[in-house]
């Protein structure tokens, strides 16, 4: 026979396992793209909805990150960086304001 105290812990231990267990829901990922040299590296990239993609600027001038309709960074200056975090599937393309040869695609499954 088991202890009542082995008992009470084995119980919450099962209960906190269950209450942290989400079915189906996997951790979101965050992603990084930079912004140097006038290109975005990776310039094609494919993630999941729910990720959230991150464009870091490393170049001495500004740049932008637009997507039409979709979302818009401030200007960045070097150094600053501009997160969007996707909710659908589908493609996004993307470019620079300020220098538009510049573009970029995210495909989002």
């Amino acid at each position: 026979m088991i202890p009542t105290i082995f008992r009470r812990l084995g119980v919450r231990l099962a209960t906190a396992a269950l209450l942290s267990w989400h079915p189906g829901s996997a951790r979101a990922e965050e992603t990084r793209i930079a912004i140097d040299n006038f290109t975005f590296a990776p310039a094609a990239l494919t993630v999941k909805v729910g990720d959230t993609v991150t464009w870091s600027n490393h170049d001495d001038i500004p740049h932008t990150v637009v997507s039409a309709g979709k979302f818009r960074s401030k200007t960045l200056d070097t150094d600053d960086s501009f997160s969007f975090t996707f909710t659908a599937a589908g493609d996004y393309s993307y470019f620079c304001s300020l220098h538009p040869h510049m573009t970029g695609t995210i495909k989002v499954e």
